[in-house]
Parts: C-alpha cells; structure tokens; sequence
C-alpha cells in the first residue's frame, strides 16, 4: 500500500512538471517565430490599418499622375469569399477567384482590388488604357505606384493572375493567417509612420 501511494505521489509531482515543460516549448517557439509572435481570436473585420492608408496613399500618389484609382473591394469576410468563389462554378459567370472562404488575403483585410475611372466617370479594368496620355499604361503605372507603396501584384502570380489585386501580407502565409496568426502591431505601427 505504502509503494502504491509512493508511486501516486511521484506521478502527480511529475504532471505540472510535464505541463511547465509543453508551457516552455510553445513560449520559445511563438519566441522564434516573430512573425508569429501575434495571435488573434479573432478574424479582422476590416482593412488592416496599413493597407488602409497605403491603399490612400496609392489613389493620391495616382490622382497627381492624372489616374483616377477605384478601390472595387477591400476587406472581404469569409462568407462573401464563398459566394465569390461560386461564380462560373455553381452560379452563372465567369471564374474570378479560386480562393474560398479563409484562403484569400482579403478575408484578414489585406489585400484590395483597384480599378481606373475615366473622365466620364465609367470604371475600366483595361490595362492598356492611357488616359493622362504619357504614352505609358495607366495600370502598370498604378501597379508600380503600389509596388513601391510595399504591396505585391496579383499579375505577378505564375498560376492564376489576378490583374486586379494587391495585397500586403508581412511575410504571413495563408496557412499562418488560418492559424491566427496576425502581423505584428509593432511592425504595424513602424509601417505606418
């Protein structure tokens, strides 16, 4: 009897050794990772904050080269992403994403889609239009403009070109993102100055 509550007492000093020790390994990891070192319960519900303000940045930067930029969506919550994703696959039109809901940078609020408006207020996604004529494509002027702003090009992408679509993804993958990972708010704030 005396071996047996010997043995019970040992084994119950062991479990908060062993759950300190999982505490300390978890720690040390999200430690080495800084990306991601911010973990959210929750998903965004809008545009991240930088995105937000390089996304104005962008239609100002645009506006004194003579390019009227239209935001045509921004934050994108995971049940609007579904119902896009059913376009040209159960509901009439044309395939715009292959990203469900959870799977596109929208749905953590950053990434934007742009478009051009023309002097007469019509919204164009050509891509050969110039109309401040300076002979140089009003969308690859507007794609660098966000480029050196820090966002990357849909049109950049080797698979599926999505003309359209800039996002800001620091260094997070979707996967990270899915596991709520979110970027950091220091680097956030650095960024934002």
């Amino acid at each position: 009897m005396k071996k047996q509550k010997k043995r019970i007492g040992n084994f119950l000093f062991i479990i908060p050794l062993v759950l300190i020790l999982i505490f300390y390994i978890q720690s040390s990891q999200e430690h080495d990772n800084p990306k991601k070192q911010n973990h959210s319960d929750s998903f965004p519900t809008e545009l991240n904050p930088v995105v937000k303000k390089r996304m104005n940045q962008l239609i100002q930067q645009a506006a004194k080269k003579g390019i009227a930029v239209v935001i045509t969506d921004g934050f994108r919550s995971a049940a609007d992403q579904d119902q896009l994703y059913k376009k040209g696959r159960t509901v009439s039109g044309n395939i715009v994403t292959n990203a469900k809901g959870g799977e596109s940078y929208h749905n953590y609020g950053l990434a934007v889609d742009f478009a051009l408006k023309t002097p007469s207020g019509k919204i164009i996604w050509d891509m050969q239009y110039d109309g401040n004529k300076n002979g140089k494509s009003d969308w690859y002027e507007v794609v660098d403009l966000a480029k050196n702003l820090g966002f990357t090009w849909g049109g950049d992408w080797v698979k599926f070109k999505d003309y359209p679509h800039l996002q800001m993804d620091f260094g997070l993958s979707i996967a990270d993102l899915q596991n709520r990972a979110r970027p950091d708010e220091s680097s956030l704030t650095a960024e934002s100055k």
